[in-house]
């Protein structure tokens, strides 16, 4: 247990201590305070859409959009019964979200505009920064779902001015849990459910029972491994180190981001080749609006087929839904089948993309 006078609990304490200050500079927060830990970043989505749903007034409108998680979705539109209504900020055929298209549906009732920073079906990267700049115009407050964009990209929550921000340590080379950053004044408003010995103060306010600290501690660790990647790459400048632990950090993820984009291209070209349908950003010119995560079918051969074949020669992809029923009925898709989807990081090598391309080429050729 944490707050106690013996050893164990005061260095469980300091882990804690030490975690929310990493995340902190991972994110660029201004304060570790702002950082909360739980069990996933579902459930902080469900902890703040409580919250805020206890505060609808006059703005009692909530923007969601058909390209996000369900999570980051369904549980905005069950404020339906505390009286929300909701606008629908859509995906074009291009295969992501457009702010101009978001302009139109900001009113004065817009209490918040809750949108991806990176699809976690098709991997279109969304601009968030200006999506945050219609919405504060408007009077309205703006939530995004980094979980999906954050292994691939630099996340700064003040360049993004937005003002909830969820992720999810599993997706970031970490356990499974998961932390909310929020902006502190708005963090001490929102209205939560704690026992009356808890602070009604950020972090604490919004860290409902106890957490798992060893997956708290794997997330620290894990910030350390990109912060030591970002000493170890070597700028055009010829310098090899970076002098703060956020620089190395920006350092890595802006390597990171330079060498997925080639992995991008490459199983863009890969599955245009193969003939497959690509779902979302599919030009090469517009790789830069994407993470390499494609979504695809083939023509005569079922998504669970495909990933049957890639298990079989120890690949690891998906098939399904990708937790966007909405979005595969836009498609045209059944639920059930949905797409193939595959999820390339920066430790995948060039090779192994290449023995998917194998896979892929023989089952499409074959059956």
């Amino acid at each position: 247990q944490r707050g106690g006078r013996y050893r164990h609990s005061q260095q469980v304490d300091a882990t804690i201590a030490r975690a929310r200050q990493s995340v902190g500079v991972f994110l660029n927060a201004r304060d570790p305070s702002e950082i909360a830990f739980g069990m996933n970043a579902t459930s902080f989505i469900r902890i703040v859409s409580l919250a805020i749903g206890q505060t609808l007034q006059e703005r009692n409108e909530i923007i969601v959009t058909d390209m996000d998680h369900e999570a980051n979705v369904a549980t905005w539109l069950a404020l339906q019964r505390e009286g929300a209504t909701f606008q629908w900020w859509k995906m074009r055929d291009d295969g992501n979200l457009h702010p101009e298209d978001l302009k139109p549906l900001l009113s004065s009732r817009t209490r918040l505009v809750a949108c991806t920073v990176a699809s976690n079906a098709l991997g279109s990267i969304v601009n968030v920064a200006m999506a945050a700049k219609l919405a504060h115009e408007a009077g309205a407050e703006i939530f995004l779902d980094c979980v999906h964009y954050g292994p691939h990209a630099v996340i700064d929550v003040q360049a993004f001015d937005c003002d909830y921000l969820v992720c999810s340590g599993y997706k970031i080379f970490a356990p499974h849990m998961g932390f909310l950053w929020g902006r502190r004044k708005l963090l001490e408003k929102l209205p939560t459910f704690r026992e009356d010995f808890i602070p009604d103060e950020p972090p604490g306010k919004l860290e409902a029972g106890t957490f798992i600290y060893e997956n708290v501690a794997g997330m620290d660790a894990a910030v350390s491994y990109l912060e030591n990647l970002g000493k170890t790459l070597v700028t055009s400048e010829g310098d090899s180190q970076a002098i703060s632990k956020r620089a190395n950090l920006v350092r890595a993820m802006t390597g990171i981001r330079s060498y997925e984009e080639s992995l991008s291209l490459e199983l863009l070209r890969i599955l245009g080749e193969c003939g497959a349908t690509i779902y979302g950003v599919r030009e090469d010119h517009r790789v830069h609006e994407r993470v390499p995560t494609l979504c695809f079918n083939l023509k005569t051969i079922s998504p669970a087929r495909v990933t049957e074949s890639m298990a079989d020669a120890g690949i690891g992809i998906r098939d399904g839904h990708m937790y966007t029923p909405r979005l595969m009925k836009r498609f045209g898709l059944s639920q059930d089948s949905g797409v193939v989807r595959l999820s390339a990081v920066h430790y995948n090598s060039m090779k192994e993309i290449h023995r998917f391309a194998d896979v892929l080429f023989d089952l499409s050729k074959h059956g």
